[in-house]
């Protein structure tokens, strides 16, 4: 059985929602802005950031 391989983005933020990365962003502002209206849409989504730098999520 073969496992998939899960890349990280190499772009600055992403979103990660469930568990899967989603959608990327160039600003932290940006990241914020579109997790806030998922979850805004969505509330029983867990969200989080991913910040690529520093290899951190934060929760939204």
């Amino acid at each position: 059985m073969v496992t998939a391989t899960r890349e990280l983005p190499v772009s600055p933020y992403a979103l990660e929602v469930d568990g899967r990365l989603r959608a990327k962003f160039a600003t932290r502002d940006g990241a914020r802005a579109g997790g806030a209206e998922l979850k805004k849409r969505f509330p029983m989504l867990q969200i989080r950031i991913y910040d690529a730098q520093t290899n951190a999520r934060e929760e939204i």
